[in-house]
């Protein structure tokens, strides 16, 4: 069981000791401390909170939504929704921050509270360390019982998210609906299945199938949504005849397409395909983090724009993004970030420019699949210990291959030749993360090995 704090929220496993793990006690403390830190940085009461599907989030929501009331906050609750609704409500609203609860791709026992500022943006590190010192010492102040805030539900937002989303430019409804896509949607018994049904509906599809669509926080399977774990998606493409399968996690956040004949089209090729519709439409520059394929560079020089690369995680993209003025982004792990709509990874307008692409491509998913690069990468996990000295082992690895270019921006980046292996900790987990990438498969799983080896000999 873990507690993980960081800059950008506090995540961890219900049950347990305070501390240690995520308590109610724990709940408490950091969304007072986010709400006292909110109060120093306007006079606007008003906050937006919304969680997924978890068995713990209407326990989690209660506590935070108390405690904001507690401070004084009028809490606007979306109920069960998507992490880009709640960040879009921010500004719906016109709200002081948002609180997303949901812990994203893990495991049923976890949850997690994720901050936002006024934009509806995940807030700076300067700020999650404030907030997270202020947690520490316990440093709050609550309101006298006529000043408290009030409480209100609305389930509207959806709606709302889904209406800008069938406005924006790119977007093209009538294509999509004289395509009639029949699509099986794989909604990992969370918050996909209110709306991404809801979403193909609006975008004037009929046939949808949904699987695992009870909300009920039960996982039927592990809710990360890679290869391994979508084979019963795979099944139902073929078994209903879909035109594809689209996955998402238990946000909304991430977002990845099975091909027509069950075959993956690969989530890091789902900020590729998306980025060169919006290339072809808008020229520009792109953004992924440094744990992405080269594959949306290749796309974007073709298109005649510049592509960067960023420090893994969802600020540090959007952070690159402005600082570049990209026009598309996000990261391999299937999150499309389109800044002209909102600063957030958001699968609803994946789902939406992807589709469209689609018409207006003629082709099948597989076809459209084929005409981008094939780069293979290995994706791997090492658990850690406690107590294990990351640093040190990033150091002894650095200086074995200290003939090879290496980057130390966010953990070790190492190039082979055309080849590339990243290692890095995980923001959201006690684990090593292990990517590489090459044009074979066989090439990039024996470079991964090869570093896990020499991790575990380390530890």
């Amino acid at each position: 069981m873990a507690l993980i704090k960081s800059i950008s929220g506090i995540r961890g496993t219900i049950g347990g000791k305070t501390n240690d793990n995520l308590t109610p006690v724990d709940i408490v403390k950091f969304s007072a401390a986010y709400g006292s830190w909110l109060l120093q940085q306007t006079k606007n009461n008003k906050v937006v909170i919304g969680r997924d599907g978890r068995i713990s989030g209407e326990m989690v929501s209660n506590l935070v939504a108390n405690t904001l009331i507690g401070l004084g906050f009028d809490v606007v609750d979306l109920g069960l929704s998507t992490t880009p609704t709640v960040e879009m409500a921010v500004k719906f609203e016109d709200a002081a921050g948002g609180i997303i609860l949901t812990a994203s791709h893990n495991p049923k026992e976890w949850n997690a509270l994720k901050l936002l500022n006024s934009k509806g943006e995940f807030i700076s590190g300067d700020e999650g360390k404030l907030i997270l010192k202020s947690a520490d010492k316990e440093d709050f102040k609550f309101a006298a019982v006529d000043k408290l805030g009030s409480y209100t539900k609305n389930d509207g937002l959806l709606k709302k998210h889904i209406d800008a989303i069938l406005k924006y430019e790119l977007v093209d409804v009538a294509a999509i609906k004289k395509k009639n896509f029949k699509i099986v949607v794989d909604a990992v018994n969370s918050t996909g299945a209110i709306a991404v049904p809801a979403l193909l509906k609006a975008l004037g599809v009929t046939e949808i199938e949904v699987l695992n669509g009870e909300v009920n926080g039960k996982f039927a399977h592990n809710p990360e949504p890679l290869p391994e774990h979508l084979t019963g998606l795979s099944e139902a493409v073929t078994k209903h005849n879909a035109h594809l399968g689209i996955a998402v996690d238990p946000d909304v956040d991430r977002l990845c397409f099975v091909c027509e004949d069950g075959s993956m089209f690969g989530e890091e090729y789902t900020l590729v395909a998306v980025s060169d519709y919006v290339l072809s439409k808008r020229k520009g520059n792109t953004v992924s983090n440094m744990s992405s394929t080269k594959a949306l560079k290749d796309i974007t020089l073709k298109h005649g724009g510049e592509y960067f690369p960023s420090v893994v995680g969802e600020v540090n993209v959007v952070n690159k993004m402005k600082a570049v003025n990209a026009v598309i982004g996000g990261e391999g792990n299937g999150g499309i970030i389109v800044p002209d709509l909102h600063y957030g990874r958001d699968a609803l307008i994946g789902i939406a420019l992807f589709l469209t692409h689609l018409a207006h491509s003629n082709k099948s998913i597989k076809q459209l699949r084929n005409t981008y690069p094939d780069y293979f990468i290995s994706k791997n996990k090492i658990t850690l210990e406690n107590g294990t000295d990351v640093k040190d082992i990033f150091k002894k690895i650095k200086e074995k291959y200290k003939n090879h270019p290496v980057n130390t921006e966010d953990g070790l980046k190492i190039e082979f030749d055309d080849d590339w292996v990243h290692l890095r900790t995980s923001n959201t987990e006690p684990i090593i993360r292990i990517y590489a990438e090459s044009n074979f498969e066989t090439t990039a799983d024996n470079i991964a090995k090869r570093l896990m080896q020499d991790i575990g000999q380390m530890m």
